[in-house]
C-alpha cells in the first residue's frame, strides 16, 4: 500500500518514542537493603540456595522479575525482598531508585533500588532461595578497591545462518563485546557479576569515584 507524505507525518507526530521491543524485554526490580549494626550502616546480602537452578552459592540483593499484580519495578523489589528475607513490607522503610540497567545479551531490564530496614527484622529466610544472609559495614565497601576484570563475549551465528547474503560471509568480522566486572570481597565472601555492579553504583551515588564499568 503506498502511502502519502502527510500520512506517515501524521503517524510520526503522534507516536510517542519508547524502547524498541520493550515488550519482549523482562524487567526486574532489586533491594540494595541498608539496616544499622552497631553504631553503623550495613548492607545486607544473600547468598543463593544450592537448590536453586541458576547461580546457586552465588551472592546477590533481595529482588526479582516484575510480576502481574506488580505496578513498577519498585514494588517487584519490596514483594521480592520481602518474600525471600521472610520479613514483612513495614520492615522496609524510605526506598530510592538508583540507575536502572539494560542487558541486552540477557534481554533484561534492572532496576535497583536502595532501601533502608526498620530496627532489626525477625529474618526467616526462604530456603528454596536463600542459603544465607550476611551484612558488610558499608565503611568498609567505601574503602574498598573492587578487582577489576574482562569477560569478552563473541557473536556465535546458528547453523542455518545466511552468510551467503551478508559482505564477507563468514568471514564477516562480528564486534566482539568486552566487560568489565568488579570483585569484592569480605571475610570469604566474593561478590561479584551484577551484584558487584549495582554496589558500584550505589557506592559511585554515594559521593565513590571507581572506575567506570558496564554492568555486563
Amino acid at each position: 500500500m503506498n502511502m502519502k507524505w502527510e500520512q506517515i507525518q501524521e503517524k510520526m507526530a503522534n507516536r510517542k518514542p519508547d524502547m524498541a521491543g520493550k515488550r519482549e524485554w523482562r524487567v526486574y526490580g532489586i533491594l540494595v537493603p541498608l539496616m544499622e549494626r552497631d553504631g553503623e550502616i550495613h548492607l545486607l546480602f544473600e547468598v543463593r540456595s544450592g537448590k536453586l537452578r541458576t547461580q546457586p552459592g552465588d551472592i546477590c540483593f533481595p529482588g526479582g522479575r516484575m510480576e502481574k499484580g506488580d505496578p513498577d519495578p519498585k514494588r517487584a523489589a519490596v514483594r521480592e525482598a520481602c518474600e525471600e528475607l521472610g520479613i514483612s513490607e513495614t520492615a522496609i522503610g524510605d526506598v530510592y531508585p538508583l540507575d536502572y540497567i539494560v542487558q541486552p545479551l540477557e534481554g533484561r531490564i534492572i532496576y535497583p533500588f536502595a532501601g533502608n530496614l526498620r530496627g532489626t527484622p525477625a529474618f526467616r529466610p526462604n530456603e528454596e532461595e536463600v542459603e544465607e544472609i550476611f551484612t558488610v559495614p558499608l565503611s568498609c565497601l567505601r574503602k574498598a578497591e573492587p578487582e577489576v576484570h574482562t569477560v569478552s563475549f563473541r557473536p556465535i551465528p546458528e547453523e542455518d545462518f545466511p552468510f551467503d547474503r551478508i559482505p564477507g560471509g563468514k568471514n564477516y568480522p562480528f564486534r566482539e563485546r568486552k566487560v568489565k566486572e568488579f570483585f569484592y570481597y569480605y571475610k570469604d565472601y566474593c561478590i561479584w557479576g551484577l551484584t558487584a555492579y549495582i554496589l558500584h553504583q550505589f557506592l559511585q551515588a554515594l559521593g565513590e569515584d571507581p572506575v567506570e564499568g558496564t554492568g555486563g
